[in-house]
């Protein structure tokens, strides 16, 4: 389903590669935007590749511009060839607005959970599960399946809520052995429940049965297929055990996924396809960072991109960094506050700083590419609690000390090649600006400088002991500074104009697997449609196929 304003259509196949082909055609001139990484924003000059009009124009726009950039909202008093690139980004890119369910699936009533069901849950899975169970369940009922499959059921929030909710026979299949487990105990203790309120309510009536749970990695189609041909009313297994476990009675299928990681949600496409007792598939992709692409030449190859025969006729390749921006989030950005969005775009300074670092001082590390991590959403709910504490003393003190903030910029940025989307969760506050409420402009105005060098040199001292390097004498960390600081301001910009990509690049992805579901002809029907809140769930486009 299409905006009624949008430029583009997919409700055909030729429609569909129409629309990449101009989505194609539009990132070919900007590949030095999406294959670059901010991380080399100093080290490779790349403020440079950008029109120097553009720059000198948004250097000095207000944050809150520069984050609704990604959305494609304009200002007036932009060049006319800034406005025209971000308007025709908005014009490619596939609508995210929550579609209206109930136009689109006959009687489909999305249930609020109720307690013992959304346990655990935080607000964002509860409100997937809510929209996505009363979609699985119309799209199964519609079709007649006997049996959902669960693909990548992680916890069993989905499978649940199917089994329970509305009374489906589930089989939840995870890579994850604990996942299992949870899943099972978590399953029980609903059961109880609900057991306890069929014999009050309605002695006599049946318990549902709990989901069955599967722990294996989904390697390929192969294996998928002989997962989905099994017999709903095994007992619980592991992969191991699937040899003997085919049943012969064929059963009625329906494959969904709510966020099936990389090249599984592929997997789910090519599996319906394949097996003819799937009878319709929900899958909702994540992760394109981790999709396998190419073999472009390879007859049968399992590959997640390109999928479909027009992309792969284009013989277009995009990269892990294209793949890495396509999981940026606009909409989450565009709400962001002014203190956060500064905040943000400071942790890109110190984060490309440290990186000048590193290849003067540490080229060898470079070169082994190490992976550090995150230090976890636990420090940055300290961090959080530190700013609110001194947001209550604010008016009780009128100076305070320097806001330690290295542990949350270590959280998000110290892998000098993290995935960019990692930072996509980023939701707090900027306290430097924190810092000017309380100390009045003109102090924050003699301090500012010296404080963002300070934050600097922690941040950086922190990645090297992170990464178990020595540390550098003051007078080095001066040098890096002092050459990078003039041109800090212009990552902004750089980063606004780069994330602005990102929609485009999602939607070339998911055109790209509806293209391949179109081509298969008239024997189905596929459709895109966008089903969350993108607010709440950035990955909000569901990819769903039935036989028709």
């Amino acid at each position: 389903m299409e905006d009624c304003n949008q430029k583009y259509s997919c409700r055909t196949a030729k429609e569909t590669l129409e629309w990449i082909n101009a989505i194609l055609n539009f990132i070919k001139p900007y590949a030095f935007l999406t294959n670059a990484h901010v991380t080399n924003f100093f080290t490779h000059k790349l403020w440079q590749s950008i029109d120097p009009v553009w720059l000198h124009c948004l250097r000095n726009e207000p944050v809150q511009n520069l984050l609704l950039i990604p959305c494609g909202i304009i200002q007036e008093h932009w060049p006319a060839s800034l406005k025209e690139f971000v308007l025709d980004l908005k014009s490619l890119a596939f609508p995210r607005e929550q579609a209206h369910l109930n136009k689109l699936f006959p009687g489909v009533n999305v249930v609020s959970l109720n307690t013992v069901l959304a346990q655990g849950m935080n607000f964002k899975k509860k409100h997937e599960v809510e929209v996505l169970s009363a979609v699985v369940s119309s799209v199964a009922n519609s079709v007649g399946a006997q049996t959902i499959v669960d693909v990548g059921a992680g916890q069993g929030y989905l499978a649940q809520v199917l089994s329970f909710q509305y009374q489906h026979s589930v089989v939840a299949i995870d890579a994850c052995s604990h996942h299992g487990t949870v899943t099972e105990k978590r399953a029980e203790r609903i059961k109880k429940h609900y057991a306890a309120q069929m014999r009050k309510h309605y002695p006599g009536i049946g318990i549902p049965n709990v989901p069955k749970t599967i722990t294996c990695r989904v390697m390929s189609i192969d294996m998928l297929k002989a997962l989905t041909s099994m017999s709903p009313h095994i007992d619980n297994v592991k992969g191991p055990e699937l040899i003997g476990q085919v049943a012969d009675d064929k059963t009625s299928l329906v494959l969904a996924g709510l966020h099936a990681c990389g090249d599984l949600s592929v997997t789910m496409l090519k599996t319906f396809l394949e097996c003819k007792d799937v009878k319709a598939v929900v899958s909702i992709g994540c992760c394109y960072n981790l999709l396998s692409e190419g073999c472009l030449d390879i007859a049968g190859s399992q590959c997640g991109f390109p999928v479909s025969c027009g992309v792969k006729s284009a013989g277009i390749s995009l990269g892990k960094s294209s793949r890495d921006l396509a999981c940026q989030s606009a909409e989450r950005w565009s709400r962001l506050e002014q203190d956060a969005g500064l905040h943000n775009f400071e942790l890109h300074a110190f984060r490309a700083a440290f990186q000048m670092v590193l290849c003067k001082y540490y080229p060898e590390i470079i070169k082994s590419s190490p992976s550090i991590g995150r230090q976890g959403k636990a420090l940055r709910r300290q961090q959080q609690r530190r700013i609110l504490q001194s947001s209550i003393n604010c008016d009780e003190r009128k100076h305070s000390s320097m806001p330690e903030t290295i542990s949350h910029m270590q959280e998000l940025y110290l892998n000098p090649h993290m995935s960019e989307s990692k930072t996509d969760d980023y939701s707090g506050s900027a306290l430097h600006s924190h810092e000017l409420s309380c100390n009045g402009g003109a102090r924050y105005n003699e301090t500012a400088a010296a404080s963002k060098y300070l934050l600097f040199e922690k941040f950086t001292q922190s990645g090297l002991s992170r990464l178990g390097l020595k540390s550098l004498q003051e007078t080095h960390f001066h040098e890096i500074w002092k050459e990078a600081e003039p041109f800090a301001g212009l990552i902004g910009p750089y980063w606004s104009l780069r994330a602005a990509l990102g929609p485009l690049l999602e939607t070339l992805l998911l055109l790209d697997r509806l293209l391949f579901l179109q081509e298969q002809g008239s024997s189905l029907e596929a459709i895109m449609l966008p089903i969350f809140d993108p607010a709440l769930s950035p990955r909000n486009v569901a990819i769903i196929a039935k036989r028709i």
